[in-house]
């Protein structure tokens, strides 16, 4: 399935993403029919006053609800004249994903500002959903340039700004420091999953843990978290457009995950949330994302560790991806609305307030000026999520850009570590899947 598409038009595009701990599931919306694209050019808000009032849509990703409401409070005393009404749109992305596009198709009840995923903003791009914020940055004079590079380019394409980022994440090793201290290992996350493989069974022994390691919930959590696995044993889902979850590297990864759980024992998989089992003491240890940290910290009743992902034998660092959502504005509303929003969305994203969520939650700041210094002090493990930012890979084509290709994954995933299915069988009718929606939906709406 190689093509000769000008990949320049998904610089950015291409360079950050995924899932995170309140992410859930990853269907999406379909990206059938196709809206008229909107050129930023004709978006002219001169002489526009902003709304009296706009919705912002939000799953509150990190059990952000409180630190939401208390920007809010804050935006409307600077802003008395725009009020913004905080609507829970849904329990995770996916929900907000089907409620947005009811919305569109009903041309009615639209947000102003809309909390949008990594595996989704594309789509709402495509079918010209969103509009390109770049007016609006100019006019409001937003500091692009105050933002985490890598994190403000995952929402470029085609030269123009789509979103801005808002809880972005990367997945962490956890680790119960009580167990690895009980079973003599180091005080450290893995170098590698071979590594790993060699503490598991004295883990097993001590601990009293089901689990030396549990895998994160299928749904919501495969296509992100397993490329890791996939990048470490030199695979991946795909390279470029090429799908390559079917190559003889994903496959070795993945059956080195399977036999993790039924040939050697000392894995599972869990089925809702792995950050609660970790923290219920059910593992050892599991992968989440950094917006899980507080709540685990919270709810841990021992000490709790946490580290980078670790490498596998092909490649034994910067096999991490970053995940998370940004914010974007609907292009089926009035001027005066989106106006409004923009000005809610460059308040939500300064700096100070960047750093409340950040200390709310566990996200990454998104703003480089952003004082983290008392963050730090109170959750010095967060600066382990800010370090880990600087070895970050960009996801694979497959999992960001393919519509309900992340539920594909899931599918997958499940049939070979809770099934046991025949990895290479389940991998070729993947690789299947994953082209036929590249075909049909994805390459007629691309730029060659």
């Amino acid at each position: 399935m190689r093509t000769n598409l000008d990949r320049r038009h998904f610089l950015g595009l291409a360079g950050l993403g995924a899932g995170a701990a309140a992410l859930a599931a990853c269907g999406g919306p379909s990206t059938a029919g196709t809206a008229d694209a909107v050129d930023s050019a004709t978006i002219d808000f001169s002489g526009v006053k902003p709304a009296a009032s706009i919705d912002f849509w939000t799953n509150h990703p990190g059990k952000s609800q409180d630190v939401e409401k208390a920007i809010i409070e804050k935006f409307h005393a600077k802003f008395p004249d725009i009020k913004v009404n905080l609507v829970t749109a849904g329990a995770n992305y996916e929900e907000i994903a089907q409620k947005f596009q009811t919305s569109q198709a009903a041309k009615t009840g639209l947000p102003g500002l809309v909390v949008l995923s990594d595996v989704w903003w594309f789509r709402y791009f495509s079918n010209g959903s969103i509009i390109p914020i770049d007016g609006l940055v100019k006019q409001l004079d937003i500091k692009i340039d105050d933002f985490q590079k890598s994190l403000v380019d995952d929402y470029k394409y085609d030269n123009k700004q789509w979103a801005l980022p808002y809880g972005r994440s990367t997945p962490l090793f956890y680790y119960n420091k009580d167990h690895f201290k009980a079973a003599g290992l180091p005080d450290r996350a893995p170098a590698t999953w071979q590594e790993f493989a060699e503490w598991a069974p004295k883990l097993k022994a001590t601990s009293g843990a089901q689990y030396a390691y549990i895998y994160p919930a299928l749904a919501g959590y495969a296509g992100w978290t397993l490329q890791n696995n996939l990048w470490g044993w030199g695979g991946a889902w795909s390279k470029g457009w090429d799908i390559t979850c079917d190559s003889k590297e994903s496959v070795a990864a993945l059956q080195w995950a399977q036999d993790s759980i039924y040939k050697d024992g000392w894995a599972g998989v869990s089925s809702k949330e792995a950050a609660d089992d970790f923290a219920a003491g059910i593992t050892s240890s599991t992968i989440s994302s950094t917006g899980s940290l507080l709540g685990v910290l919270k709810a841990a009743k021992f000490n709790v560790g946490v580290g980078f992902l670790p490498g596998g034998p092909e490649v034994p660092s910067s096999v991490c991806p970053t995940g998370g959502a940004g914010l974007g504005i609907p292009s089926g509303i009035t001027k005066e609305e989106q106006l409004a929003a923009a000005t809610f969305l460059k308040f939500m994203t300064e700096p100070e307030n960047t750093a409340a969520f950040s200390a709310a939650t566990g996200y990454m700041p998104t703003r480089l000026s952003a004082d983290m210094s008392s963050v730090l002090a109170a959750t010095p493990q967060i600066k382990t999520a800010m370090d880990q930012l600087a070895a970050t890979k960009v996801q694979d084509n497959a999992r960001v850009f393919l519509p309900g290709a992340d539920q594909e994954m899931a599918k997958s995933a499940a049939k070979i570590l809770t099934q046991q299915g025949d990895v290479q069988a389940t991998m070729t009718e993947l690789k299947k899947t994953l082209e036929g929606i590249y075909t049909k939906d994805v390459k007629p709406k691309l730029k060659s």
